[in-house]
């Protein structure tokens, strides 16, 4: 369980939000919403211990993940706006590169086959470069095919995504909550989850 209690972020001199309160449970989902400049992404790199709340605490089943910090990590995956990989390098190497750095063991089958499952196959060994933008984002989000993380935190996931690599998101989330998982993530697009209650945090 993922619990926020009293949470405040500034910018600078801005105050994003402040006493921000909520507990997301295992099979629960919840969208981050507000609009721009109101805090959606701090508030999810700071829960992810990118940036440090003016005050308040997190906790992760009842322990403060400052303390509890590599194990509460191991069971913590986050993907932002940004796709985080290196156009030199290909689908295949970013994907072992980014699970090594999670101290994901990933073989090359695996590896392989979580590209083409993300609707990659025949580009697994292309240099990323050369990959559309859409191509790309899918090659970050194959990230959410490998390890056992609980808890995703994604920014902006469906960006530069095509209606059939929607679906596909969508399908991969419904998954991971009847696993037990949590997700909480924030979109300028649709995301609907079939037969799941989404769960909502306005920041005004």
């Amino acid at each position: 369980m993922l619990a926020v209690s009293n949470l405040s972020c500034s910018r600078g001199d801005l105050q994003l939000f402040s006493a921000l309160n909520f507990l997301l449970e295992a099979g629960q989902i919840m969208q981050v919403q507000g609009e721009n400049g109101k805090g959606k992404t701090t508030l999810l790199r700071t829960l992810c211990g990118f940036h440090l709340p003016d005050a308040g605490a997190i906790t992760w089943c009842g322990e403060d993940v400052n303390e509890l910090a590599e194990n509460f990590y191991a069971n913590l995956l986050y993907l932002g706006h940004h796709n985080a990989i290196k156009d030199e390098l290909t689908g295949l190497e970013n994907l072992q590169i980014s699970a090594g750095l999670a101290g994901i063991k990933l073989d090359e089958k695996t590896a392989i086959a979580a590209l083409r499952r993300m609707g990659l196959k025949g580009r697994e060994r292309l240099a990323t470069k050369v990959l559309s933008q859409g191509q790309r984002r899918r090659v970050a989000l194959a990230r959410l095919l490998v390890g056992e993380a609980k808890l995703w935190v994604l920014d902006e996931p469906l960006t530069a995504l095509d209606v059939g690599a929607v679906a596909l998101i969508q399908e991969l989330i419904a998954e991971h909550l009847a696993r037990g998982g949590m997700v909480i993530f924030t979109t300028h697009q649709p995301l609907v989850i079939a037969g799941v209650e989404m769960r909502r945090l306005e920041l005004l």
